[in-house]
């Protein structure tokens, strides 16, 4: 299960909502993992997301949540 950001990335309500929306279905889902693909470029999609995953409401349902070390554009996150 993933979800790509790139189309969103602009508007900061939109990749909250999407956020929000993915890490509910992928938790539920029952899958181990998921990703989010936030791209590469400077890094400030991906600080927001990795911030987003930090609170504490989120961090109740995901186990773990960290940047692929062989693609630094996706997070990768384990239920």
């Amino acid at each position: 299960m993933s979800v790509d950001l790139h189309s969103v990335f602009r508007n900061t309500r939109d990749i909250d909502t999407t956020l929000r929306t993915f890490v509910l279905r992928a938790a539920a889902s029952g899958e181990p993992s998921a990703e989010i693909i936030c791209g590469k470029g400077e890094g400030k999609l991906r600080a927001r997301v990795l911030t987003y995953l930090r609170q504490p409401q989120v961090a109740k349902l995901v186990k773990s949540a960290a940047v692929d070390p062989d693609n630094e554009g996706r997070v990768v996150l384990r239920f």
